[in-house]
């Protein structure tokens, strides 16, 4: 009798237990404010590194599994090649400077008055060639000289004529300066020098390669030596800073997520440490979503795919490593007129 008493005593302990196990499951469940736990995966984003300009490759700094910090030379083409266009391209920027001023200073004053030379010389040219047809056609009357003579002297006198006004015209033209219409071609010559200069010296600087952000070099795809193209790649480094969290929220707690929220990430292989994180994306599309939505059951299955940003100070995440994301509990909102 005692036994059966024992018997029923534990059943009804165990019952009383249970039930109120799961009240407290079912109460936390629909609890908006209590902690719950996700589960999601490290997901490790690559970058293939390439240069922006072809050449061969001179360096390799890092081998596969090394790990380097943003900003670090990781590899560089031959540079002689590119320095000596950056050489060539400044000579041409200070012929181009060079022309630019002698158009816009005008001619040297000695320039000029050889100009006014020219005018005098020119202008006693056609002096002495007015002299001697007047001379000639006090003659031809008496027959002294030909008409091929005289038809002669008065050529001299028309050519004579022509090189004065062309020397005065080029005296004219020292005196004004330059054109404006050629200050801007030697203004437009010496841009575009510049503008050589400056691509051939981004050229120079895309020689080496920098890597964008801390990682670990996961491929190193060509060797010292090696001719490569534009774009080719060279390594591919896996970004470890920050580590990105994929999880997923059931819909009925999706009211709990909010991006900037500090969540608690724990991983199996370091048992008993938790992970800061920060909650940095949340899908707008509910995913395993069925074409029509007829039952509150289906809709507690929805889940909505979140990016959780985690620092590892342990350089421990590894790509596709599953990881447990807890979500502490929230505090009560305070009502209006409590103390």
């Amino acid at each position: 009798m005692n036994r059966r008493r024992v018997i029923l005593i534990v059943v009804v302990v165990l019952a009383v237990a249970g039930g109120g196990y799961y009240y407290w499951r079912e109460r936390a469940a629909h609890d908006p404010l209590a902690a719950f736990t996700m589960w999601g995966n490290v997901d490790v984003h690559q970058v293939e590194l390439a240069f922006r300009v072809g050449g061969r490759v001179a360096k390799l700094d890092v081998d596969e599994g090394a790990h380097v910090e943003a900003g670090t030379a990781i590899a560089e083409l031959d540079r002689v090649p590119f320095e000596q266009d950056v050489a060539a391209a400044t000579a041409e920027v200070a012929m181009a400077q060079a022309q630019f001023d002698k158009a816009t200073r005008g001619y040297r004053s000695e320039e000029i008055a050889q100009a006014a030379a020219t005018v005098r010389q020119r202008e006693a040219d056609l002096t002495n060639a007015r002299v001697t047809l007047e001379r000639l056609e006090g003659l031809f009357p008496q027959g002294a000289i030909t008409r091929q003579q005289k038809d002669d002297a008065e050529a001299r006198v028309r050519e004579s004529e022509a090189t004065l006004a062309g020397a005065r015209e080029q005296l004219r033209l020292v005196t004004r300066g330059s054109r404006v219409e050629d200050i801007q071609m030697q203004e437009a010559n010496l841009a575009a020098a510049k503008a050589h200069l400056d691509k051939a010296r981004t050229s120079l600087g895309d020689a080496t390669l920098i890597a964008p952000s801390a990682g670990i070099v996961a491929v190193r795809a060509r060797e010292v030596g090696a001719i490569v193209q534009p774009g080719q790649t060279i390594y591919t480094v896996a970004l470890t800073d920050p580590a990105w969290i994929r999880a997923y929220v059931p819909q009925p707690r999706l009211g709990r997520i909010k991006p900037g929220m500090p969540v608690k990430i724990e991983i199996d292989s370091m048992p008993g440490k938790q992970y800061e994180g920060t909650v940095g994306f949340i899908s707008p599309e509910a995913e395993f979503t069925p074409k029509s939505v007829q039952t509150e059951q289906v809709r507690d299955d929805l889940v909505y795919r979140l990016r959780i940003i985690a620092k590892d100070a342990d350089n421990v995440f590894r790509q596709g490593m599953p990881v447990t994301v807890q979500v502490p509990q929230a505090q009560a909102p305070v009502m209006a007129g409590s103390p």
